[in-house]
């Protein structure tokens, strides 16, 4: 049999660690703990680990550190790096090998203490020297370009980007876990420091601590679980790593992998009942929603201006609050993946939705470089 595995592997452990603040911790510890809690989670033990997916944002070995701290000799170690896309291409790779029975229990773990050991944004990100010339302030100046020209070709506005915020922060003012809450106003945004035009700080993610890990095996063993969620498809690409050498500004690679993943899982985007995807900076969720198929491209700022992704709208997005609302430690797609899998359990509590079947999870690296789309469903999909 050829292809992606569809619901042959699920999740059955996830988990989140010291999000927001978390003094005290190394980001190795964090990701350790994350990695504990999926795995009660799941009612596995760690024994039975034998695939280990990691990416630590300060030991580019950290595969090798995370299995010596966690005294195991996986059979498979994975230290992938796409930046923040990192962890659903893991996801992928964790699948296959769980298919093909080179391995019977995957953990995908990250964990980071960006905000309390540093302080700041701690990017994986180099200029080359063509682009050193410029001085850019990456990576947020790439972002801010592709904005700019999504504004310019499609009438984009600022008060379009904005909205992407503040669903954003209604979303995250239902959920305890979330860094930042309380009342956020269009004006707020709009007259927020100026980081990069057109993006302004509150168009920008967060700094925090973090950690967050899920476990997966194949579908035998997941329905002893106490609730598997099945994997039903999963695509990646890279188009480029430097923003200059994007193909298009304004179309990512997620018009490649959404539109695979949601083939693979035999289903069509208006079946998908929540969307957790990379809003790094809020012209992510724009450029995303319009790749992935929810709306025609040019036609996200105003799909996101008119309710659709807040509580309430049409199209759950990002329903813990993201990474401008919840937490963004250094990489933020696993935390896509933990949201998706709590909201198809119905443990999501006062954001809760009404019986989601269908989620997407969308991770983002680099500058719109590296695009991973998976797909989760429940038993009654599979």
């Amino acid at each position: 049999m050829t292809g992606f595995p569809r619901a042959r592997t699920s999740v059955v452990g996830a988990s989140t660690f010291g999000v927001g603040e978390c003094p005290g911790f190394n980001a190795l510890e964090m990701t350790a703990q994350a990695g504990y809690l999926a795995l009660d989670d799941a009612g596995i033990g760690l024994e039975e680990v034998d695939g280990l997916f990691v990416a630590l944002p300060d030991d580019y070995l950290g595969g090798l550190a995370v299995a010596e701290y966690l005294g195991i000799q996986p059979k498979i170690t994975d230290n992938n790096r796409t930046g923040g896309s990192s962890f659903l291409c893991h996801a992928i790779h964790a699948a296959l090998a769980l298919d093909a029975g080179l391995i019977d229990v995957a953990l995908i773990a990250y964990g980071s203490n960006q905000r309390t050991a540093s302080g700041g944004l701690v990017s994986a990100l180099r200029s080359s020297v063509h682009e050193l010339a410029h001085k850019p302030m990456m990576p947020v100046g790439g972002y801010a370009l592709a904005a700019s020209r999504h504004m310019h070709d499609f009438g984009t506005s600022r008060e379009d980007l904005a909205h992407v915020a503040l669903s954003a922060r209604a979303w995250a003012n239902l959920n305890p876990e979330a860094f930042r809450q309380g009342e956020l106003t269009l004006d707020d945004i709009l007259g927020a420091r100026m980081i990069s035009t057109p993006l302004t700080s509150r168009d920008c993610c967060l700094v925090t601590d973090g950690a967050a890990a899920v476990v997966m095996t194949r579908a035998d063993r997941a329905k002893d679980t106490r609730a598997p969620i099945p994997l039903l498809g999963g695509a990646q690409t890279v188009t480029h790593k430097e923003i200059a050498a994007m193909p298009d500004l304004t179309v990512t690679g997620a018009s490649i992998t959404g539109p695979a993943a949601i083939k693979q899982a035999g289903i069509a985007p208006a079946d998908v009942d929540c969307v957790q995807l990379y809003d790094a900076f809020t012209i992510n969720t724009i450029l995303f929603l319009e790749d992935l198929g929810f709306c025609p491209k040019g036609e996200g700022g105003r799909f996101v201006t008119s309710g659709a992704i807040a509580p309430g709208g049409s199209l759950p997005v990002n329903t813990n609050g993201g990474g401008l609302s919840c937490c963004h430690p250094g990489m933020y797609g696993l935390f896509t993946m933990v949201e998706a899998v709590r909201q198809l359990r119905g443990e999501a509590g006062a954001r809760q939705l009404s019986s989601p079947e269908i989620a997407i999870s969308h991770g983002n690296g680099g500058v719109l470089s590296s695009q991973a789309t998976l797909v989760f469903g429940t038993q009654a999909t599979a």
